[in-house]
């Protein structure tokens, strides 16, 4: 767990309490200086830190061929943000205030990341099967959110209502299954969306 001060000793307290053994470290930098080897393993870390900022420690990891899933969180949510993080390689993106249960089904999900090759093969056909159910308009929809535009300018460039917008994003969100907003990016950029 790497993060600004106050959240972590919640977070740890919160893992420790549902059974996971729990590190924190002061920094990005003290944590790659003690950079732990041994899986299953799950890396949780703010945006904003002292020193490199979270985005920055991904970027590291991914350097060192470090392996293990990756959730960001932040207090700054926005879906540029979200989309550069999820491109980076983190599995999961949770916005502050952190809701308990919302954070150990992130970590719950993370550390089950075991699937075979056929597996994966088959999860990312059930997941191109969904994003092809989507209608044209929806999909430009998609390709807003992605951009990370907001819904107003998604409805300007299409020539359509902001409540339209919603519609069709609340439309993506139920035939692709997604859970949220990080899950929804996550899918569609695996599936080179």
């Amino acid at each position: 767990m790497v993060s600004a001060e106050p959240v972590v000793h919640a977070v740890v307290f919160q893992l420790e309490t549902a059974g996971y053994a729990a590190r924190d470290h002061a920094s990005a930098e003290v944590f790659l200086d003690a950079l732990p080897r041994a899986l299953p393993a799950c890396v949780i870390t703010d945006v904003r830190m002292p020193g490199l900022n979270g985005l920055e420690l991904v970027h590291r990891l991914k350097a060192l061929g470090f392996k293990a899933p990756i959730i960001m969180m932040t207090g700054h949510g926005d879906i540029p943000l979200a989309v550069e993080a999820m491109k980076a390689g983190v599995v999961d993106f949770i916005e502050k205030p952190l809701d308990d249960e919302i954070l150990l089904r992130a970590v719950g999900s993370a550390l089950s990341k075991t699937a075979t090759p056929e597996q994966d093969d088959a999860l990312k056909c059930e997941r191109r099967a969904r994003f092809d159910s989507l209608s044209p308009r929806e999909r430009d929809v998609l390709t807003g959110v992605i951009a990370g535009k907001p819904n107003k300018i998604i409805a300007y460039d299409l020539g359509i209502s902001t409540r339209t917008v919603e519609v069709h994003r609340a439309g993506v969100m139920t035939k692709t299954a997604a859970a949220s907003l990080s899950e929804l990016i996550r899918m569609a950029l695996s599936l080179g969306f």
